[in-house]
Parts: C-alpha cells; structure tokens; sequence
C-alpha cells in the first residue's frame, strides 16, 4: 500500500472515532451510563437510535468491568507500584475522567496513544474546558508536531501512528511508562484497522515489553455468516476495513492468536455471553426499560459479532481476575448436520417487484398465488412502513412473477403496520390480527382482506379491498410479535392467538379464540401448565391443535421448548414435547408440519456460534435432526430472520420471503430476492 493509499485509510478509520464520540455522548445523555465528560471532549451532538444504545452500552461496561478489576488486583496490594493504563487508539474517549471522579487514579496514571491529529485535538479539547483541566491539574503541552501532545502528573496524550512500534516504544518510555509496572492496555476497536501484520507485531511487542500486564481488545468477528458480511462490507465502503477476521474469525482464534503471541493465558467471549454473565439482572433490566425498543434480532446478532478478550502475563495478574468461570450461559451448539438443503432463486420475470421487506406475513392464497402484506421494506426507492400488497403469481411449472398492488375502494386503507399475522380463511378472504405501527403503538382492529378476481383469473388485475372487522374500540389484541393459528373446537373453526408482546408487557403469555364464522372472542377451556410467556416464537396448526416452537421470553431470553395445545373433547390442553438432542433456544424462525415433522426454519440463536439452518423434529419420535442450508446459488448475505416461508407440499419446496433488518449502525438490509429450498431429501430419510 502506498503513502497516500494509508494516509487515506487513516483518515477513514479516525472518522470512526468521530461517530463513536457522538454515540457516547448520546448514550450518557439517555441515562445508560453516568458519564459528564463525554459531551465535553465532542462538539456537537445527536441522538442514536435505541439499537446504536445498547451496543454502545455493552461495550462500555465490558471496557469499564476490565479496568475495574485491574485496578482492584494492583491497586489494592500494599508497596505495589504505580498501575498504569495504556489506551492505544483512545480517541475521544474520556476514561481518565471518569477514573479521576471516581477516585481510583490515586495510586495509578493512564497514558493515551492515538494519531497526532486525533490526540492534538483532544489535548486543545482539554486545554479549552475549565472543567477538564481542573481535573488534570498543572499541565505541560507539547508544541505542534511533538509526540506528547498532553502532559500532566497521572494523564498523557501521545500522538503517534501505531505502525510504528520503534517510535512508540521510545516515546512510552520518554513519558514515564514504567515496563515492570503492572499495565493495562486497552485496544477498543483498533486491531482489527491495521493490518494484520502490524497487529501482530503490536501484540507481540506489548507481550515482550511488559512482565506484568493485562491486555484488554474489544473488536469485530464471525466475518464469514450473513450479518459479519453485511458488516464487513459497511466497514469496506467507508474505505476502514476489517483486517484479520478471515484469520481470526471467532473467540477461540483470537484466544490463540495472543497465547501464540507469548501472553499466558487468555479468555475471550462474545457480547451476549458477556451481557448475560457480568452484569446483574437488575442492572439489565434497568438498560432494557430505558427505550422503547424491539430490534431485538439485531441486538443479538450484533452481540454475537463483537468479543471482549482479556489476555495476561506474569504472576500477578491473570484473566480469571477478569472473567472468573461461569455456568449460566451454556453453549448450546446444534447436532452434526443430517443433511443439506439446497437454496436457489426463484426464477421469473426479472422486471417484476422484489420483495424487500421484513417484519411483513405472507399467506397461501389458492395453489401458485402467495401475498405479502406489511412489515418495513423498500418502496418507491425509500426504506418506509410499506403499504402496497406483493403478489407472487406461478405462471409456469416453475416460474414465478411478482407484482405490486394498492388496496382499491372507499373504504379502510392499509395502516402500515408489522409483526402482524395474516391468516387465509377463503381464496377470497384473508384476516390479518395485531401488529404495531411503531414500537408504542399498536395496530388496533382487526383487518380483513378481500380479493376480487378478473373474468381471466389474471393476478395481475386482483382488486384487493380493506375492511374493519368488529368494533372499533376492542382492544383485545393490541399485541405484535404473536401468532395466529387455526384450530378446531366441536367441528368450529377456531384462530389460536398466542403470546406477542406490547407497549404495556415485554413479553405476554396469554391466549385468545376468534370463532371465524362469528369473528367473537370466545372462551375455551384450557388445561395444563400455563407456558411462560414469550414473542417471536412459531406456530403451526396440527391435528386440530397449535404447535408452539421457540421464541424470545422474559428477560430476552430464548427459549428450545416445543409446547401442543393438544384438543381433547372438553377443549385443549398443553403438552410439553420431549426432544432429543435437544434443540438450540431460537425465535424470530419460522415453522412447518411436513409428513409429520416439525421443520424450524433459520432464526436467531445466541447459545451457539454457527448459524441456524433448519431443525427438522419427528413429531411422533420427538428425535432431531439439523439440515443446512447451501446458499452457494443465491446471493449473499441471506439473512433468515424477519422473514416469512411458504410451504409448497407437493413440490417438496419452501419458498423464503423478505427478511433482514435494520443492523446496528452498518444500515438496513434486506434479502434481495425470494429464494426456494429444496426438501426432497427429507422425503427420503422416511
């Protein structure tokens, strides 16, 4: 790479530092963290959206639980010297402050290293507030184009371009960096910007200067899934790519990579495990009712694709001082795979509508006719709430046309709502239940759909007509995330509506019956257990009955069980269906009965880091069994979350619909085109 291809590359990775400043800063505004100094070293401000919070969030306490513990196993032992922190590409960051407030720089010192740009700033920041250098004390500053930009009793600000570990290892040693003191460095989101050679050396330069250090990475990794392409190739087009996750592409890899490097030992761990296992219950559940929030897919994967790793060397520190062993998030990987299913685009006229949406249901209308209605999509060149019906029309034996249209007549029009449910009572008439418009408010009322075809029976000139259905104050359902599932009571058609989640309850564990010929709520008697409460889950009809699979429960947890509200002649009752192995905890997947098997169909799982496929469960055996999915000829990424499935029994298909979502701050994604997945290699294992 040549001198002005890194100078620009530079520039690109300290822009990051820009928008990691603002994100800080909003989420001290919004109360996740207590943190005065963060607005002061950042001019301007703006507030992220709830997503961007808590991934900043985890972050910061994992970050915040290492520099704790160290402090805590040096700080506190008598005729210790001096501890010190090594911030290497510290940025805006305003740890010194926050230590200072609190007290614990009184028997150590930090030191920050970051391009001279970067650190000259932040050092002039720092010299312009009162409120800053009250807390650094006297200071001496360096003169324009110095390496010490900063400099005070317990704080320096170095400005110097990691790549240059001669010029650094000189200037650490200038500033009064002691190597046989105990030391943490601090590397957030660094490594991964240089290249993977210059990460090695820098790894390996630390391990060989320090006898006595801990050194803390928080950084990017499982490149080669959907959600770490996506990832990837937001990074690429701001022009700061991830370097050195095809190498180390997960936690074990970056635990031998420092361990090969001449750390001692080492522990790294993804943040759903370390969300779940370091921070107190309460302390979760006070972050998770700070903002309304339901990107709950995202939030996860998100989590999943970042690590904490505390790597150490010599006597007096380890990383169990860190991470001390923890039983309460158990990996939960799926059984060896029994087999493949193979993915390919549906094919057909390549001028019609892609579905790009996701939080959208989809219905079987009549053999070879399939609608789409809802969810959050790409319309008209805009990411909006979309209001237009998607049609996918068979033309052929194996040719699918989609098209786009509005709903016709005086009467009620398409609300725009998501995380509905739509069930087909006729070729004419489909009911849609629930839904939200936005995540505090619900998508009251119930819908109904009719379908008024041409004299030719084209799809193309399908009329579709929107109506309301029952009063318009009943409130039964103001629910999202549920499901709707048919069932049947004394030779009457039932809609099973199941679980969800609302503005008032995260999670929601009770029922409801519409009879269909009446469209009242009734009451049927139900026996057994009362499940726990939980979203996100699938349901399919069965025997007469509801089979319940998975979803996300109270404190965003996802759940394995597999629940049959079994009819038995005085109503239903719950049955727990035993399964072995047991199966990974997922939600947001979809689900079919096929010849007698229950199919889960992708999902989110955080108890495993590969990546769901479908989970085929014989129903009569309760043994599964786990299929992948070749998406050698679709395109990629192909995210199966958010998404809806049709099952074409006869064909031996499933087609895909939309899915994807909105990834944390890398954008929104969404599935470019509806894709079928061939399962004739299920028949044969019969």
């Amino acid at each position: 790479m040549g001198p002005r291809s890194r100078e620009r590359r530079a520039g690109a990775v300290q822009s990051t530092n820009d928008s990691s400043a603002v994100s800080k800063t909003s989420l001290a505004a919004r109360g996740y963290v207590h943190d005065a100094f963060a607005a002061l070293l950042v001019p301007g401000t703006a507030r992220r959206a709830p997503l961007i919070h808590r991934g900043y969030y985890v972050r910061a306490r994992a970050v915040r639980h290492c520099v704790r513990a160290f402090l805590k196993g040096t700080c506190a032992v008598p005729g210790a010297p001096r501890a010190q922190i090594l911030s290497l590409g510290a940025g805006s960051d305003s740890l010194y402050f926050r230590l200072k407030t609190a007290g614990r720089l009184t028997r150590a010192a930090v030191w920050e290293v970051d391009f001279p740009d970067v650190a000259q700033r932040k050092a002039q920041r720092i010299r312009d507030t009162p409120e800053l250098c009250a807390l650094t004390g006297p200071f001496q500053s360096g003169d324009p184009g110095y390496t010490l930009c900063f400099e005070s009793s317990d704080y320096c600000i170095l400005g110097l371009d990691l790549r240059q570990l001669q010029r650094l290892d000189h200037a650490l040693g200038t500033a009064g960096l002691d190597a046989a003191a105990p030391t943490l460095l601090l590397a957030e989101a660094v490594l991964t910007y240089l290249e993977p050679d210059d990460a090695a050396a820098l790894i390996a330069w630390a391990a060989q200067r320090f006898s006595n250090a801990l050194f803390v990475v928080y950084e990017q990794m499982r490149p080669r899934d959907a959600f770490g392409e996506f990832m990837q190739q937001h990074f690429r087009q701001l022009n700061s790519p991830l370097h050195g996750l095809d190498r180390f592409p997960d936690a074990e890899a970056q635990q031998q990579r420092f361990l090969q490097a001449g750390w001692t030992a080492c522990r790294a761990m993804d943040m759903n495990e370390f969300y779940r296992c370091f921070l107190p219950a309460e302390e979760r559940r006070r972050v998770e009712n700070l903002e309304t929030f339901d990107e709950f897919e995202e939030w996860h994967l998100k989590c999943a694709h970042y690590f904490i790793l505390a790597a150490s060397r010599g006597d007096a520190l380890s990383q169990t001082l860190v991470f001390p062993p923890s039983e309460t998030f158990p990996r939960i990987d799926p059984a060896s795979p029994s087999g493949v299913f193979p993915a390919s685009v549906v094919t057909g006229d390549s001028q019609g509508p892609d579905l790009k949406r996701y939080g959208h249901a989809s219905v079987l209308l009549s053999p070879g006719l399939i609608l789409s209605a809802g969810g959050f999509g790409e319309q008209e060149g805009r990411h909006c709430r979309v209001r237009k019906f998607h049609l996918l029309s068979r033309y052929c034996d194996f040719e699918w046309k989609g098209n786009q249209i509005c709903s016709w007549g005086a009467g009620a029009q398409w609300d725009g709502r998501l995380y509905h449910t739509m069930t087909r009572l006729s070729d004419t008439q489909v009911l849609v239940l629930g839904g939200r418009l936005s995540p505090v408010t619900p998508a009251l009322g119930i819908l109904q759909l009719l379908f008024c075809k041409s004299e030719d029976n084209n799809p193309e000139d399908l009329n579709v007509t929107v109506t309301k259905v029952g009063p318009e104050e009943d409130s039964t359902l103001s629910c999202w995330r549920h499901s709707t599932t048919e069932v049947s009571y004394e030779n009457q058609r039932y809609l099973f509506v199941y679980g969800g989640r609302s503005v008032a309850e995260p999670v929601l564990s009770d029922w409801h019956f519409l009879h269909v010929g009446t469209m009242a709520w009734v009451r049927i008697p139900v026996e057994g257990e009362v499940p726990e409460g939980r979203h996100s889950h699938s349901a399919c009809s069965c025997q007469g009955g509801a089979l319940i699979a998975g979803g996300l429960g109270a404190s965003e947890e996802p759940l394995s069980s597999v629940l049959f509200l079994k009819p038995i002649p005085c109503g239903f009752i719950w049955e727990s269906i035993a399964i072995q192995p047991p199966i990974t905890p997922r939600y947001s997947h979809t689900a079919h009965v096929v010849n007698g098997k229950l199919l889960l169909v992708g999902g989110v799982w955080i108890h495993s880091s590969s990546v769901p496929g479908v989970t085929v469960i014989d129903l009569s055996t309760g043994l599964s069994f786990e299929y992948q999915i070749d998406t050698t000829c679709v395109p990629w990424p192909l995210m199966l979350h958010n998404h809806t499935s049709i099952l074409l029994p006869e064909e031996q298909q499933l087609l895909l619909l939309g899915g994807g979502g909105n990834c944390f701050s890398f954008g929104t994604y969404f599935n470019p085109c509806t894709v079928t997945l061939d399962l004739s290699s299920l028949s044969a294992r019969q």
